[in-house]
């Protein structure tokens, strides 16, 4: 095999236009399903949470045939809370899919993928998803997609790409912009893949250099490292040197245990990967992301994967609450730690480092939903752990403090404009842009630190009743801003431990919105709801009706309570103060005070 005769190429895009989808649908186009198999839709999103969520977290590959010539296709998140991944598949690969919503056109995440394809010279094939909407706009769209491409500085190459059409749900494409007929199939698609994408370049003969990208593991071959041969020629059971990033510290030398590729859905045992293929090896349990295996007589390690540096951080710590234990089974620091240094060795975006208490961990990422999919998973493991609230990083430059900066783009139904105004003003948040959308919808791009932002999304779902949609991503640094508003509503807080009654929640409610239900376990310290006015307010949610034989009044029969607000672990941590954490059990997600008792929170206040 030579280079010429397979293609890597990657599918990049704003969430939710499609890829994932696409990629279904070239799998039917290709053959890789048989006749006889039932097809589950979007068939790499194999992870809980991505089924859960719709979203895609990992990236990932697969390998179709077309017309003699391998493609090596890799599918890629669309949020930019996951942008670690986007970096290390475009280290994959020699050009792009970029996909792009008929009717949403060009959105930040279209922007952030296109332009770290542009940094890396990757050409690209403009896919025009959904034009079967209804509101499609596909000339608009393309018009939009060719400004952006000149808002990125992108050379003359870069801008003269070709155009397909798709339909992703019905599996057909057409050249240009139009509407693609039934039955007409994915060619067009296929065949820009093979005339636009050019053959990975690097000689099979020279020494052998391949860059570790990713980490996988299995039950039988222990730790998978995933890569790009980028020269040389990797054989299976060859002596190969693995190369770390610390210069002072000797290559490893062992034979492969395994060499494996990527054949359809499935990882199959090969002979060999040549230069600029893809491949899957076993036999070092000591390899890192950003390693090189290299040739043993000339081992010359690749430069390292860089990725963009997290912009929040949070603490994770052990779990100290009256009701630790009870659901969980991995309790201790130690577990905690060695789950988060194996997540970091997986994960290059994200960052751990020590804190000033042996049981507590500070956790740094690209953003909320990235740190809030850490915890989830980590729970679904069975980790009991409590967490603050997530903060900004800042950087000194030119001797000042700086934030990062977000650019978040809504859109919303017209009538909610002003709702969305209003929250950004306090918030330091700027409208750069406002633009009427189809069906009644107003876009509206916003530019404002990132702490602004905290919140901003379960704000805005729960006053245009979840009609809201929110994007963001990270849009470069800005001075502090100074101090922002925080929550509007106190924190309605325990004072003992017990089971929260009926009476004593009924009236509750009169004061606030509710955390917890009847019959539910509370202790001192914890946060049982929010009260309609700043501050806290010390309340005592066990407090039984006394037991009289004089009865005045009907409603004395029946307690009458409003089902409680539920926080889910996103919006607890985006709701909760400085002096508060997030209790993260397999089986519940509580709001805490970090001191638990009264006399203590007051002795922590004046000390600030």
């Amino acid at each position: 095999m030579t280079p010429a005769s397979f293609r890597n190429v990657a599918l990049v895009a704003h969430v939710d236009h499609g890829k994932t989808t696409l990629v279904d649908a070239i799998l039917g186009a290709t053959g890789v399903f048989a006749a006889h198999e039932t097809r589950v839709e979007r068939v790499l999103d194999s992870n809980d949470q991505e089924r859960e969520r719709g979203i895609t977290i990992l990236a990932k590959a697969v390998s179709v045939e077309w017309k003699g010539v391998r493609i090596n296709l890799v599918d890629t998140p669309g949020h930019a809370d996951f942008g670690g991944e986007v970096e290390r598949a475009l280290a994959l690969v020699d050009g792009i899919l970029l996909l792009v919503d008929a009717a949403d056109g060009p959105m930040p995440q279209t922007r952030y993928v296109l332009s770290k394809a542009l940094a890396r010279n990757l050409p690209a094939v403009v896919v025009l998803n959904k034009v079967d909407r209804p509101d499609a706009r596909a000339h608009e769209v393309i018009d939009e997609v060719y400004q952006l491409f000149m808002d990125l500085d992108a050379s003359d190459h870069h801008i003269d790409f070709p155009i397909i059409s798709t339909d992703a749900r019905a599996g057909t494409a057409v050249d240009g912009v139009g509407i693609p007929g039934a039955g007409g199939g994915l060619a067009p698609l296929l065949d820009a893949i093979l005339e636009t994408i050019p053959g990975p370049e690097g000689d099979p003969d020279a020494p052998l250099q391949a860059l570790v990208t990713n980490l996988d593991a299995s039950d039988y071959l222990g730790r998978l490292a995933l890569g790009r041969v980028s020269q040389g020629t990797l054989r299976a059971g060859q002596q190969i040197a693995l190369c770390h990033s610390n210069d002072e510290e000797p290559p490893i030398r062992r034979r492969l245990t395994q060499l494996l590729g990527f054949s359809g859905l499935r990882r199959v045992e090969v002979d060999q990967r040549i230069a600029g293929d893809l491949f899957v090896v076993a036999g070092f349990p000591e390899v890192e992301i950003g390693d090189t295996l290299a040739d043993p007589a000339d081992p010359r390690p690749l430069p390292r994967l860089q990725v963009d540096e997290p912009v929040l951080r949070m603490t994770f710590g052990v779990n100290t609450s009256p009701l630790a234990g009870r659901d969980g089974t991995r309790l201790t620091s130690r577990q905690i730690r060695e789950r988060l240094e194996r997540e970091v060795r997986g994960n290059v975006s994200i960052r751990i480092g020590p804190t000033t208490s042996p049981e507590v961990i500070e956790v740094s990422g690209r953003g909320e939903l990235q740190l809030a999919v850490l915890i989830e998973t980590m729970r679904r493991e069975g980790f009991e752990l409590q967490v603050s609230r997530p903060e900004v990083i800042i950087r000194q430059i030119d001797g000042a403090p700086h934030e990062p900066v977000e650019r978040a783009v809504i859109d919303v139904p017209s009538e909610h404009v002003g709702t969305v105004t209003q929250a950004m003003a306090p918030r330091k948040g700027q409208v750069t842009d406002l633009r009427p959308g189809d069906a009644g919808r107003t876009v509206i791009t916003v530019v404002a630190p990132a702490r602004g932002l905290l919140g901003l999304r379960s704000l805005l779902m729960t006053a245009t009743r979840g009609t809201a949609l929110v994007h963001q991503h990270h849009d470069g640094w800005q001075p502090w801003a100074g101090t922002l508003p925080a929550r509007t509503g106190g924190a309605m807080v325990a004072d003992r431990s017990g089971t929260a009654t009926g009476f004593a929640l009924e009236n509750l409610q009169k004061r606030g919105e509710m955390f917890v239900g009847i019959n539910e376990a509370v202790y001192e310290g914890m946060v049982v709801g929010e009260s309609s006015r700043p501050g806290e307010m010390v309340v005592n949610p066990t407090r039984p009706k006394e037991l009289t034989n004089i009865r005045t009044h009907d409603h004395d029969d029946a307690v009458r309570l409003t089902p409680p607000r539920r926080p889910t672990l996103e919006t607890a941590i985006e709701w909760i103060g400085e002096d508060e954490l997030v209790e993260v059990t397999p089986g519940a997600v509580r709001i805490r005070k970090r001191y638990l008792g009264e006399s203590e929170r007051r002795l922590a206040r004046k000390s600030r």
